[in-house]
């Protein structure tokens, strides 16, 4: 509604704002540029909604997920983010962008509050527009644009820059926050502000009745008439702030009014813990009191007085009195958009300070460590990580009544909140166990001839032999729902391939999800290197994670078709490996056998309707309507309570039909059924490429060469022939476990065992080589020969 309301309000406005600011410009580089009005036309497609706000002011937050509870939120917004590359002027789109966030968490019931630069820079425009105004009328006429453009302008002072500026700038916002229905208010403050209590106190009320009248505090020191900063004045103890910039500013506001966060913009992703773009310089995710002795700052901003270390002492003096703090990005143009709405809704955007550290390590440090942790893995003999997997396996069965009371635990906790098929999911049983161990033991055999198994060996030239081998992918993020018995699978996987592995598990697993982490761990310990695999505990967003391009070479979402579409949807950079939905097809064709028919559809649809390899759409045979062999498999269903929606051509052939599908596209997921009518084999080819998921197809029928043509041509990752739907899986396929099933075209396709977890190097061994001397002139020629691949022993 927001953005809708503004784009009708726009246009006016925008041609308001190009005249009013162009008239306080000299030269066509200082317009405002069509572009950035473009940009400020889509500055967001924030959604309006409301969130619960009541909290008890006194103490910070200790968790980035909390932050969405923030009731009073000041904004401080640095002379980087506000003012142009030229420092002559304000970036107009940018500005903007902040103000329609600024106003959505306004209009949620937040109480915002600015604190703004600007005003010196916005002034610093004017004036030089001034100044070449006054110039001598007759020395433009007879100088010629050239000179014009070469004449000298002085040093600007910045007090009167800023009493040029400050209208402008407010006159600025409360356009743009009129597009919004909301009103701002000029207040300007110097440090005797806050040290005299008569005016601290009338400060205080002053901003406290703007706030309950629904107005946006708009807050700047008065640069017209501050004196210049004392050294070492910046911050004086636990109760004394001077106010020489406005980080300082900021906090002395954030904690006189007992807000509940602190957001600082600047023009640096928040605080790395060496100076930006020096080498293995680290964004500093959370930072803690005391950590400051482990940073070390670079220069000050491009503008304005504070630098990144102003902001720190101003951020820890914020957060001992109770103001949840978060440096962030304003500038970058992919993310000033939102960064402010981000930080309240709780990703992982810029640095957040607390009070709180966590008990474990931090998902980065849990990261790093599964990176050296796999590389251990990977230089392990084939036996020894075999050995490994075999420990693994026998802990399941000797620990199966400590497994089970932790399962018992989390279907107890869960017991109302969760569908019957999630909950049949989320259980753990015997029979489990005993299969889990079975398909350990199958990884642990395959798993000899997996990594350094040479694939390729080639002679390039006398002496000079390329090899190529396989080698692990590096670290993998797994992140699965209600499925514990998914974690020793996967992490049997990642040891049988040297990967290094970080779970990420549904917390109405998390008894049963801790009890398997620690065998595994346990397991690994055999050899030292039981960092391998992290079990992620941290309050982590999943989208937060899926941004740890650094740290994860690859995301294997095991969930829903939800979950699955969410990651692709949040993976910045990383390769994800896996399929959003399940949408599979049974094709009967007018061959089929009745006594295969029922028995197939029955298992397929029947045997678990909550797995992504269940049936969800059956084609049929226009020629096999009103015969034994229809009524037979309508009344197996009927039996088995599973509810028939009729596709468009099924139901035209029907005088009472059942209802009528919303979605040839839909996968159930439970005892729910698509039947359509095809005339021909091509017509259900052609069906499923349309409204498949490429996952598993299957044709039944008795006709060998229509069989043929059905694998041929139907472009899924699994097709079949008289056999159930549900047999795509990678311990019925004998791959011991599955990691998931991939409908991609790369990499690996179908049910993802050992294989897919790898990837390949080459090795090249030579003599003093060099690639001149295979030049035309050169004493060398290529021979490329085929080499003969050694068979390593398996036994």
């Amino acid at each position: 509604m927001l953005s809708q309301a503004y784009r009708c309000g726009f246009q006016p406005f925008r041609q308001r704002l190009l005249s009013w600011v162009q008239c306080t410009t000299v030269s066509s580089s200082h317009h405002v540029q069509p572009s950035a009005i473009r940009h400020a036309r889509s500055w967001s497609n924030i959604p309006f909604i409301t969130v619960p706000l009541s909290r008890t002011h006194g103490k910070s937050f200790a968790h980035r997920s909390e932050l969405k509870h923030a009731k009073r939120i000041v904004v401080k917004l640095g002379s980087a983010v506000v003012t142009r590359g030229d420092e002559c002027g304000l970036a107009l789109g940018r500005l903007a962008s902040i103000v329609e966030q600024v106003s959505v968490l306004q209009n949620q019931g937040r109480e915002m509050m600015l604190v703004t630069s600007g005003a010196v820079a916005f002034g610093k425009q004017r004036l030089r527009h001034e100044i070449l105004l006054s110039q001598s009328v007759r020395q433009a006429l007879h100088s010629g644009q050239n000179q014009l453009k070469e004449m000298a302008i002085p040093v600007l002072e910045a007090r009167a820059c800023a009493a040029a500026g400050q209208s402008g700038l407010m006159a600025l916002y409360e356009a743009m926050f009129t597009q919004y229905s909301i009103c701002a208010a000029q207040i300007l403050v110097t440090n005797l502000d806050f040290h005299d209590e008569q005016k601290r106190r009338n400060l205080n009320g002053t901003l406290h009745e703007l706030l309950r009248m629904n107005i946006v505090p708009i807050v700047n020191t008065n640069d017209a008439v501050v004196p210049p900063a004392e050294p070492n004045s910046d911050l004086q103890g636990v109760n004394v702030i001077s106010v020489k910039d406005n980080d300082s500013l900021a906090a002395r506001l954030a904690v006189e009014m007992k807000t509940d966060l602190l957001i600082i913009l600047s023009d640096v992703e928040g605080l790395f813990d060496s100076p930006p773009g020096s080498d293995d310089a680290k964004l500093i995710d959370i930072f803690y009191p005391g950590d400051q002795q482990s940073v070390t700052f670079g220069t000050k901003s491009r503008v304005g007085m504070g630098g990144m270390e102003s902001k720190v002492k101003a951020a820890l003096w914020a957060l001992q009195g109770g103001t949840s703090v978060v440096i962030a990005n304003g500038t970058h143009p992919k993310v000033s958009g939102h960064v402010i709405t981000d930080i309240v809704e709780g990703k992982k955007v810029g640095t957040f300070f607390s009070e709180v550290k966590p008990a474990g390590p931090t998902v980065e440090q849990q990261g790093e460590m599964a990176r050296s942790g796999g590389r251990m893995l990977a230089t392990l003999e084939p036996e020894q990580r075999a050995e490994i997997i075999h420990h693994l396996a026998d802990l399941l069965t000797d620990q199966r009544d400590e497994i089970l009371l932790a399962n018992k635990k989390d279907l107890e906790e869960a017991e109302g909140r969760l569908a019957a098929p999630l909950l049949k999911r989320l259980s753990l049983s015997t029979s489990k166990l005993n299969s889990l161990a079975i398909g350990l033991r199958q990884i642990a055999a395959s798993s000899q001839d997996s990594v350094g198994r040479v694939l390729r060996r080639t002679r390039i030239a006398k002496n000079l032999e390329l090899e190529q081998v396989t080698v692990p992918i590096g670290v993998l993020l797994v992140i699965f729902e209600s499925r514990p018995d998914c974690l020793p699978q996967v992490a049997a996987l990642a040891i049988a391939s040297g990967n290094g592995l970080l779970l990420k598990g549904g917390k109405e697993a998390a008894h049963s999800n801790r009890i398997l982490h620690l065998l595994t761990q346990e397991a690994l310990s055999i050899h030292g290197v039981k960092e391998a695999v992290q079990l992620v505990n941290t309050r982590e967003e999943v989208e937060d994670l899926c941004r740890l391009d650094k740290m994860i070479d690859l995301i294997i979402p095991r969930g829903s078709s939800q979950l699955v579409r969410d990651i692709q949807k949040a993976a910045k950079g990383i390769p994800v490996m896996g399929h959003s939905e399940g949408i599979c097809h049974m094709y009967v064709d007018s061959e089929a056998s009745v006594d295969k028919v029922t028995r197939l559809v029955r298992d397929s649809k029947c045997e678990y309707p909550a797995a992504c390899n269940a049936l969800e759409t059956l084609l049929i045979h226009r020629d096999l309507l009103r015969t034994p062999l229809f009524d037979q498999i309508i009344d197996m269903l009927r039996v088995e309570q599973v509810k028939i929606h009729a596709g468009p051509k099924f139901a035209s052939y029907l005088t009472f039909s059942p209802s009528e599908v919303k979605s040839l596209r839909t996968e159930y997921g439970d005892l729910e059924l698509c039947i359509e009518v095809v005339d021909s084999i091509q017509e259900a080819i052609d069906h499923i490429h349309k409204y498949g998921s490429s996952h598993t197809d299957v044709i039944v029928t008795e006709n060998e060469k229509t069989a043929e043509f059905f694998l041929q041509h139907v472009d899924s990752a699994c097709v079949f022939w008289n056999t159930s739907t549900r047999f795509s899986d990678g311990y019925r396929f004998g791959l011991g476990a599955e990691v998931g099933i991939s409908t991609s075209r790369i990499h690996a396709r179908g049910p993802v065992g050992l294989e897919g977890l790898l990837t390949t190097k080459w090795l090249l061994r030579g003599q003093d080589h060099v690639v001149s001397d295979f030049s035309e002139h050169g004493s060398l020629k290529y021979l490329h020969e085929n080499l003969p691949i050694p068979q390593r022993n398996t036994n």
